[in-house]
Order: C-alpha cells, then sequence, then structure tokens
C-alpha cells in the first residue's frame, strides 16, 4: 500500500517510516506542503495514486490545512491528519476541510495503523458508490415516492447512490465519513445505535478510542447541517436520527 507522509521533522518522519515499512506499506516522504501537492496533484487532476495521506499541520512553507483543502478540492485520496493540536475546534475545521480522520501526538502506533487501516478500507467501498444496505422504499425514513436511495427528513434530503446531502434544496458538502454515519443513521430513524456498533459499521475497527472521532464527526454534522436536534445523543449508549426529522 502506497502512504505519503507529510512531515518537516525528519527524526519523526524516519522513525514512523521504518515502523510502516515493516508493516508493508510503501511510504513517500516529503517535508512540505507544496511537495505533498506535487506528488498528489499534476496540475489540478490527481496524480499517481496513493492509499493513504498522513498530514502533520505545522508545515514550513504553508498550514496543514489550507494543504488538506487544496487536496480534496481536486483528490479523493483519504487524508488522515496528524498533529499535537488537540483542541476541538481544530478537529472540527480539519474535518470540515474533508480530512478523513484526525490523529493527536503523542499517538500509539497500533491506534495510527488501526486508523490508516480503516480509512483505506473506506476508501474503496466509497469509490464503489453508495454503500451497501437491506433497506427498501417502505423502510421508515425512505421518501414517499418509492424512488430508490432517497431519504428525506424534513428539510434534509440524502441521495444514496450519489452521496449528496442537500438542506432545503442547498447542497451541503460532507466528508465521507460524514456522509457514512449520517445514512447510517438516516436510514433507521428512531433507532438508537450504539456507540460499538456506529464504530464498527463507519470506522470498520472496533477499537474503542475511536470514540472521540465519533463525537467529533456528530459535532461537525450538526453543524454543517445547520439542525443540531436532527441526530440525538443517548447518554451512555450512542445516537440516534430524530423520528420526525427536524
Amino acid at each position: 500500500m502506497r502512504l505519503l507522509l507529510v512531515e518537516d521533522d525528519d527524526r519523526v518522519a524516519a522513525a514512523l517510516s521504518a515502523v510502516l515499512a515493516r508493516h508493508g506499506f510503501e511510504v513517500t516522504h516529503v517535508r512540505s506542503g507544496a511537495e505533498a501537492l506535487q506528488q498528489l496533484l499534476v496540475g489540478d487532476r490527481p496524480g499517481p495514486g496513493f492509499a493513504v495521506v498522513l498530514l502533520d499541520l505545522g508545515l514550513p512553507d504553508q498550514d496543514g490545512f489550507e494543504v488538506c483543502g487544496r487536496i480534496r478540492r481536486s483528490s479523493t485520496t483519504p487524508v488522515i491528519m496528524v498533529t499535537a493540536r488537540a483542541d476541538v475546534r481544530s478537529r472540527i475545521h480539519g474535518l470540515n476541510l474533508g480530512a478523513d480522520d484526525y490523529v493527536v501526538k503523542p499517538y500509539d502506533m497500533g491506534e495510527l495503523l488501526a486508523r490508516i487501516h480503516a480509512v483505506s478500507r473506506r476508501g474503496s467501498v466509497a469509490e464503489g458508490g453508495a454503500p451497501s444496505g437491506n433497506g427498501t422504499a417502505q423502510e421508515p425514513g425512505w421518501d414517499g415516492t418509492g424512488a430508490p436511495g432517497t431519504i428525506r427528513l424534513g428539510a434534509v434530503t440524502i441521495e444514496l447512490p450519489t452521496r449528496q446531502v442537500s438542506v432545503d434544496g442547498a447542497t451541503v458538502p460532507l466528508t465521507r465519513k460524514e456522509f457514512d454515519l449520517l445514512s447510517l443513521l438516516a436510514q433507521r430513524p428512531g433507532v438508537v445505535f450504539r456507540r460499538e456498533q456506529i464504530i464498527s459499521e463507519v470506522w470498520r475497527t472496533s477499537w474503542e478510542g475511536t470514540g472521540r472521532t465519533l463525537e467529533v464527526h456528530v459535532a461537525s454534522l450538526r453543524a454543517k447541517l445547520q439542525r443540531p436536534a436532527l441526530i440525538e445523543t443517548v447518554r451512555g449508549v450512542g445516537y440516534r436520527m430524530a423520528a420526525q426529522g427536524v
């Protein structure tokens, strides 16, 4: 699996690259945002494929947030931000820009490897279209016209085949995992999903440390959709989609 490591600290990069190589990754290391974009993009088009990008935010030439935004405008390559910035605002900002995950330094190497594999699997599924499911037009939440793959929750419309979401007719851009989370909850409005179940379905892992990432994604969805009450928190259990929409 090809991986692009964007890290300006050579000692950190050398140690991380060695571990990743032992786990079968082919690592390309660059030290700046400009070098990262050169590797990923040819003009404004995606360049040679990487399975995942590990992106440090504190780069010498430009902020990692800016680099992530540039990547996401032209490429669907999964991006994991790896940074010492631990505040929730930075996490939400990174996810809103299109990052697929956000890991805070110092991190456990096992955790990072699990997250890399998770986003690469989700990236492969996303390229194949809408997530498979056993929903039908008669299930709660599906639109009353019987159009397959469309969920309407009040002002929110979710198009599963095209992975498009709109509110009052205006398109709302979501990251890959934000869409996967929203569509999972929306297909069974009113049903409580346990945190463990959501993490297994969306992140394809059972690692309990992903719970913090789940909270950040829920907060980001509420903000983007401007419907804080649409996703309800069931304390000590998990989350559910409001049964009647909002």
